[in-house]
């Protein structure tokens, strides 16, 4: 199965897929509200204004699997708007782990890390940087999103798309 052809529901509830962002870059994330590392919001953010017009978006994908989300879709949207300005697309709350997990986490999972390790997503904020030449690279949680591993292969993969 293509990652790209994995049905995703966006935080408002429209059906969608990676289709709609074929050939962009992608930084998918899954996110949590309470957690020591959502301050990471911030940094997601500033990668997203700072590539978009460039053919990159930042995707959040909300998970409670470590306890550390809202409730509900309509209180993580107001939530990642008002605090931290959010304007990269979010989706609805997905299982990361397990046997519940959603499809599309079961094949970003197979990514391995920079320590060659895939499986298991083990905490809130691990990222997946997806190329439009279909290479994914997986940052666990304490790589912050501007942290110089992410940025020059965002730079790399943005130069060679265009």
């Amino acid at each position: 199965m293509s990652l790209h052809d994995v049905a995703l529901t966006t935080i408002d509830g429209r059906e969608t897929s990676l289709a709609e962002y074929a050939g962009e870059t992608i930084l998918v994330v899954n996110v949590a509200s309470r957690c020591g590392l959502t301050p990471q919001y911030e940094q997601l953010e500033a990668l997203q204004r700072r590539y978009a017009h460039r053919g990159f978006t930042v995707l959040g994908f909300p998970s409670d699997q470590f306890a550390q989300e809202l409730d509900s879709e309509a209180a993580i949207a107001e939530y990642c708007s008002t605090t931290w300005g959010v304007s990269f697309p979010m989706f609805a709350r997905v299982a990361v782990n397990g046997q519940d997990r959603h499809p599309f986490f079961a094949e970003l999972t197979k990514a391995a890390d920079l320590d060659g390790e895939a499986g298991d997503v083990r905490w809130n904020f691990e990222k997946f940087l997806l190329t439009p030449d279909g290479r994914t690279v997986r940052f666990r949680s304490a790589v912050r999103p501007d942290d110089s591993a992410i940025t020059d292969r965002i730079e790399a993969a943005l130069r060679s798309a265009a």
